[in-house]
């Protein structure tokens, strides 16, 4: 009998200690620890649990955004981790070569061996590898590449007029991703993926792509868990890591452009040469690790970026008029090509003011940017953080800060950026990032916004078909918006070109 009760007693002691284990390993976060003063969820102040249940419910920027306006300029978010709105931290985080935070190592696909920019976590290493894809990068080198953009731009118009004939609503959200994806399989690898030509999401990619994003965010906290399980080396061959695809993806883009006879001196051509020019600089596994950074980063963002500006602009009238004045302007004075080029429309003040607004509002990456305090501890406007703290700033909340932007900081007005001196503004503008960490890919998502949004704003009429209806998005990582169909029209001048 004694022995049915210990062996009956022993599962529940053992449930008892590591309850108790848990617990004390709780209490230790929450207040052995130099941010135990620091406000914030409950949640957040022993464990990740609070900002991995923001990512699954997929508005982690809305819940940081109240938390600052409730707590002030410092909010813990985790254990380990502050959120930081005060104006100085952009200069003394984001512009300072200091450690990112591990969280980025997640961005190594397909696994650890292929680190990227995004997944470098250390500042030198991260300047270096930066220094060799640079080339690829160059707005120099991307011009180069504008006539098949061009040619992209123009399935893209002819999908619009064949949705016109048909009577249907026309699908923005899903169509700006697949241009995106075209654009940078042309600059990348001298051939589009075929989105847009198919008017399909080819081999699922935007599907998978936004589960990995979710994967991502999450996973991020438990890197460790990763790299043991679906980031395992191991698993590579067998293509059951969430990211497979995305490198598969790449492969066969790299295999098509061997046997391409008109492959170009794009972005894989420059990342070739500059590893025959330094094969003691650049391994080569870095030229496959900055090709499926690009298009695991590059079209998601870029889409809800051009998404942000359509929609903003069918909800205010006043501006979608004034930028079709100063395109129709332009146009009359025969200033733009029949597929706007980029050098021309970087020449209209009140669109570049309109994409810098929505830069600003709806940043695409709506995400914490972390940082790790270094020796010796910093200060961030009179409060003391220790070594190895993570320090991280969420653009949404930055950009929404009245002080900065002005009281109307909530809203879309792209005035602000055409009244007076605007460099105070300017250097608190991080929807790139900023310092060693800002995206490489910021001139090729310029350049593709740029000309897609002169080049249809003109050319088309829009509206919502439910103007009563809003659109819906998540942030799983990225700013995901969708659900927002409009009728089109050709306008009237466009038989001019």
């Amino acid at each position: 009998m004694r022995q049915m009760i210990a062996s009956m007693s022993t599962p529940l002691a053992l449930g008892v200690a590591l309850v108790a284990a848990v617990i004390v390993r709780a209490i230790i976060r929450r207040y052995v620890t130099p941010i135990r003063d620091v406000p914030g969820p409950f949640l957040g102040s022993f464990s990740s649990l609070w900002v991995v249940y923001q990512l699954w419910k997929g508005h982690l920027e809305a819940e940081t955004i109240s938390l600052h306006k409730k707590h002030g300029h410092f909010v813990r978010i985790r254990d380990n981790e502050v959120s930081v709105s005060h104006p100085d931290a952009v200069r003394q985080l984001l512009h300072a070569n200091i450690a990112k935070g591990p969280w980025y190592a997640i961005f190594s696909l397909p696994d650890y061996h292929y680190v990227n920019q995004m997944s470098e976590l250390d500042p030198k290493r991260h300047i270096e590898k930066s220094r060799n894809i640079a080339s690829g990068y160059a707005l120099s080198n991307i011009i180069k590449s504008e006539p098949y953009v061009d040619a992209v731009l123009e399935l893209f118009t002819k999908a619009m007029n064949e949705t016109i004939k048909a009577g249907k609503p026309f699908e923005f959200d899903k169509w700006f991703t697949f241009y995106a994806f075209d654009v940078l399989g042309e600059v990348t690898f001298s051939r589009s993926f075929g989105f847009v030509e198919t008017g399909t999401d080819v081999r699922n990619a935007i599907s998978n792509t936004r589960a990995l994003a979710l994967y991502i965010a999450v996973m991020g906290h438990y890197t460790w868990f990763h790299n043991l399980t679906l980031g395992n080396p191991l698993l590579s061959r067998l293509g059951i890591q969430p990211s497979s695809h995305i490198f598969d993806t790449c492969l066969a883009a790299i295999d098509a452009r061997k046997e391409n006879p008109d492959a170009r001196k794009d972005m894989m051509q420059q990342w070739l040469d500059t590893r025959a020019k330094y094969p003691d600089r650049m391994a080569e596994n870095e030229i496959f690790a900055a090709a499926v950074s690009n298009v695991g980063a590059g079209a998601d963002t870029v889409s809800a970026t051009v998404q942000s500006l359509f929609y903003c602009l069918i909800r205010s009238p006043q501006y979608l008029g004034r930028l079709r004045e100063e395109l129709d302007a332009a146009q009359a004075r025969g200033e733009l090509s029949p597929v706007v080029q980029y050098n021309e429309a970087q020449k209209l003040p009140f669109l570049q003011a309109c994409m810098k607004e929505i830069y600003r509002l709806y940043s695409a990456v709506p995400s914490p940017l972390p940082r790790v305090v270094p020796k010796g501890g910093m200060t961030i406007g009179g409060k003391y953080f220790a070594e190895g703290v993570i320090l991280s700033i969420n653009p949404w909340v930055y950009h929404r800060n009245p002080a900065l932007f002005g009281e109307d900081c909530d809203t879309f007005n792209p005035d602000r950026w055409l009244k007076g001196d605007n460099k105070t503004m300017d250097s608190f503008l991080i929807h790139w990032g900023a310092g060693y960490n800002r995206c490489p890919g910021r001139n090729l998502a310029h350049f593709e916004i740029t000309k897609l949004a002169a080049t249809l704003i003109r050319g088309f009429e829009f509206e919502l078909t439910d103007p009563k209806k809003e659109w819906e998005w998540n942030n799983n990582f990225t700013f995901v918006p969708w659900g927002w169909p409009c009728n089109i029209r050709r306008r009237s001048l466009a038989a001019d070109y």
